[in-house]
C-alpha cells in the first residue's frame, strides 16, 4: 500500500498529504500554529548542536522557523519535482529580490525578460543597480537575440511565464538550456501556473519563484512568497534569506497551507471559466485581441500545450478602438469584477493597464496589430458563475459603447 511519502503519488494527492510528517501528523489533520521567537535547549551541548544543524525541523531560533513554517516548506517542496527545499519570504517580491541577491554579485550582468512583472524590472533597475549589478532586458520570444545578449559577466537570467500583463508564452526549456550552456543561473517567476501547472525545475530552470499571495493562499488575505531549488541553489537561498532576516509569520504560514489543500480544485474551476470567458470575448466586436495561451489559435498556445499541465484564471484582452475614457467606463460599470491589483483569489478582478511604460524590447502594439490596438484590460477570473461574469462584462461593454 502506498504511503503519504510515496514519490509516485500524483499532484492532487500530494496537495492533501504533504507537509504532514511532523510530530502531530498522526494526531491532527492541520499542523498547529506554533508561535515562538525563542527556542529552548536542554543543555549547552544541545544548544551548540542545534546551532550547527541548519535544517528545517531543528529548533534554533524563531527566525529559522518552527513546525508551522516547516510544514508549508515541506509541502511546497513535494509539489516541485527536482527541488531539494523551499525558502519562504514575506511576499512574492521579497522572494524575487532575495533570490536574485543570492545568485548575483557586484560586476555581474543579469538578463531580464522584457515581459517580466514590473516590480521585477524595478528591482533590476533600482536595487540591483545600486549593488553594481548590470541589467539587460531581452525579448524572450527571440532566441537568437537572447543568446547574443550573453557576455562573460552574465551570471543569471530572470524569466516569467507567461509574460506579465501580455501573457506571451516563451520556450522556457530552450531559454534555460542556453543559460546553462553559458554558465548562467535561470530563475523563473512561476506564479501564474504554480508548480502544479508548470514544473519549472523539470523544464530546466534552476530556481522557481512563486508569489504564494496568489493561487496558493487563494483567499486574498495573506502575503507570502517562496523559492524552490535543487540542492546547490537551495542552500544559497536559505543562507541568503537568513542573512537578510526574512521570516514569515506562523499564522500566515497556516493560512497559506490551508489554501494549498484546495488549490487544485480552485485552479480547475477558474481555468474552465477563464477559457469560456476568453472565447466569448474573442467574438465581441469591441475586442481586438484576447491574450490567453489557453485559447486555441492564440500565440503561445502550442507551447502552453507542450510544456504546461494546467492554467489559471488570469488573462488579458485588448479593446478595438476607443480611448482610455471608454476603457474606464467599461471597468467602472462592472459590479462582480472588483478593481484591484493582485489576482488568484476566489473573487474576480479587472485592471486596466498600459504596456508602453513597462517594455524596453518588445513592441506594443504588437506586429500586425492596428495602431489603435493598445488599450488593454487584465481579468482575474474567480469562483463566481461564469455566466454571471459574462453578463457583468456585457454591461461593461454597453458602457464602453455609450461614447
Amino acid at each position: 500500500m502506498a504511503g503519504k511519502d510515496d514519490p509516485t503519488l500524483r499532484s492532487d494527492t500530494r496537495l492533501v498529504t504533504s507537509g504532514r510528517s511532523g510530530a502531530f501528523a498522526e494526531a491532527v489533520v492541520n499542523p498547529p500554529v506554533w508561535r515562538a521567537s525563542t527556542h529552548l535547549y536542554a543543555s549547552c551541548a544541545d544548544l551548540r548542536e542545534r546551532k550547527a544543524d541548519n535544517r528545517d525541523g531543528q529548533f534554533f531560533y524563531g527566525r529559522r522557523g518552527a513546525p508551522t513554517q516547516w510544514a508549508l516548506s515541506e509541502a511546497l517542496t513535494a509539489l516541485e519535482p527536482g527541488a531539494a527545499g523551499t525558502v519562504l519570504y514575506p511576499s512574492g517580491l521579497a522572494a524575487l529580490s532575495a533570490a536574485l541577491l543570492a545568485v548575483l554579485r557586484s560586476g555581474d550582468v543579469l538578463l531580464v525578460a522584457d515581459n517580466a512583472y514590473d516590480p521585477t524590472r524595478s528591482v533590476a533597475t533600482g536595487l540591483l543597480k545600486g549593488f553594481g549589478i548590470e541589467h539587460r532586458f531581452f525579448d524572450p520570444l527571440d532566441l537568437e537575440a537572447y543568446e547574443a545578449a550573453f557576455c562573460d559577466r552574465t551570471r543569471a537570467v530572470m524569466l516569467e511565464v507567461p509574460g506579465s500583463l501580455t501573457m506571451e508564452v516563451c520556450d522556457i526549456p530552450a531559454l534555460a538550456r542556453i543559460a546553462r550552456e553559458k554558465g548562467a543561473v535561470s530563475l523563473v517567476d512561476n506564479t501564474w501556473a504554480t508548480a502544479l501547472g508548470f514544473p519549472a525545475l523539470e523544464r530546466g530552470c534552476d530556481i522557481a519563484i512563486t508569489a504564494l499571495t496568489k493561487h496558493v493562499g487563494g483567499h486574498s488575505d495573506v502575503m507570502m512568497g517562496a523559492a524552490s531549488a535543487g540542492e546547490r541553489w537551495y542552500r544559497r537561498l536559505r543562507l541568503g534569506a537568513q542573512q537578510l532576516g526574512h521570516v514569515v509569520s506562523p499564522d500566515d504560514a497556516a493560512l497559506v497551507l490551508r489554501g494549498l489543500r484546495t488549490m487544485s480544485v480552485r485552479l480547475e474551476r477558474e481555468t474552465a471559466s477563464a477559457l469560456a470567458i476568453a472565447g466569448w470575448l474573442a467574438e465581441r466586436e469591441e475586442v481586438a485581441h484576447v491574450l490567453s495561451p489557453l485559447l486555441p489559435g492564440t500565440p503561445g498556445h502550442a507551447l502552453w500545450q507542450r510544456d504546461f499541465n494546467g492554467g489559471c484564471g488570469l488573462f488579458s484582452f485588448v479593446l478595438r478602438g476607443g480611448d482610455d475614457a471608454a476603457r474606464c467606463r467599461l471597468v467602472d460599470r462592472l459590479d462582480l469584477f472588483g478593481i484591484g491589483y493582485s489576482w488568484g483569489g476566489f473573487e474576480s478582478l479587472a485592471l486596466p493597464f498600459d504596456v508602453e511604460p513597462v517594455r524596453s524590447r518588445m513592441a506594443w502594439p504588437k506586429a500586425g496589430w492596428g495602431v489603435e490596438d493598445r488599450h488593454a484590460i487584465r481579468l482575474s477570473i474567480g469562483l463566481e458563475d461564469k455566466d454571471d461574469l459574462i453578463a457583468d462584462l456585457e454591461r461593461g461593454f454597453a458602457a464602453f459603447n455609450e461614447g
